[in-house]
């Protein structure tokens, strides 16, 4: 399958058949990996890092994986270069396009991202905005096939702000691979009317199911529950209010056992805050796991660079 030259911006722009090939192509460089092999198909090729907000996994992921496969990371702050402050996000995405071969940006505004894949004319890759995290999803998704051996029929239960930018990832990625997707969050805190009604047209090409409740009970059956920090980047004055509305939403013991299931799994995309989300029993009893979908973070970023930069 053939992605050169594409952006990775949101999964909205991928069919299945090709986020699937990401996963298998994510699946094979961390089976080389762990035999020591690395790769050169990013050799020659400069790419930008570019961080409005700072990071572990996306900037380690990124850099690592950049490496390993020949190229040159660069990272920007932003305090290294003018982007959307003494220069507008079109003119950079003009510069850089012209010194670098490929740009990652994590920020806060989807439409930066969208600028820079318009005007650079490189590949970007969207390391995470306020609105989507597409290379999470990846993480999680081949963390779900490594536990299940299958993601089509899994059912997954995000728990907390069932509006950022995790949910809604998560929602279009499911819809898409026939992964049945609950949102369990209070009723302030439901996703866009418009995301849920395009991702239902996903949902039935796929033959997911979707449902956004507010009831506990919702997690029944669920095969793996997801949940995310109740205050994202940006919304700290936000935090008591969050933590008032959200308490009920905690992934405990008790909310794990309406699952029914005894194989059910705890997904999270860190860093986690013990004792609001997520207790501290819960997350160490899933400890492995959480911590392998760390890891694959490196292998799905990793795929996305070579897939739509390298030479396979």
């Amino acid at each position: 399958m053939n992605l050169k030259g594409r952006s990775f911006l949101t999964l909205k722009d991928f069919t299945p058949d090709e986020i699937l090939y990401l996963l298998d192509l994510a699946a094979d460089l961390k089976s080389k990996k762990k035999q020591g092999i690395t790769g050169n198909s990013l050799k020659g090729k400069n790419i930008a890092l570019i961080f409005e907000k700072p990071s572990t996994r996306t900037r380690c992921a990124f850099t690592i994986g950049c490496i390993d496969e020949g190229g040159h990371p660069e990272y920007l702050s932003k305090d290294d270069i003018q982007l959307g402050y003494k220069e507008s996000v079109e003119d950079t995405a003009r510069v850089l396009g012209r010194m670098f071969d490929g740009i990652e940006f994590r920020g806060f505004k989807q439409e930066t991202v969208e600028k820079l894949a318009k005007y650079s004319g490189v590949p970007v890759w969207n390391g995470l905005t306020d609105t989507y995290h597409p290379t999470q999803i990846l993480a999680d998704f081949l963390t779900l096939q490594e536990q299940f051996g299958k993601l089509n029929g899994l059912k997954l239960v995000y728990v907390g702000d069932g509006r950022n930018n995790m949910a809604n990832s998560l929602m279009i990625g499911s819809t898409k691979l026939g992964i049945h997707f609950t949102i369990l969050a209070p009723k302030e805190l439901w996703p866009e009317q418009s995301l849920i009604q395009q991702c239902e047209e996903y949902a039935k090409n796929s033959g997911s199911k979707i449902e956004i409740s507010d009831n506990l009970d919702a997690v029944n059956e669920a095969d793996a529950v997801y949940t995310d920090v109740w205050c994202s980047m940006g919304e700290e004055d936000l935090a008591a209010e969050r933590v008032a509305i959200l308490k009920p939403y905690q992934v405990n013991a008790a909310l794990l056992a309406k699952s029914n299931k005894p194989g059910t799994i705890l997904l999270h995309c860190l860093p986690a805050v013990k004792g609001n989300e997520v207790t501290e029993e819960v997350f160490e009893k899933f400890a492995d796991i959480i911590f392998d979908e760390a890891e694959n973070r490196m292998h799905t970023i990793k795929a996305v660079m070579v897939a739509t930069l390298g030479n396979l």
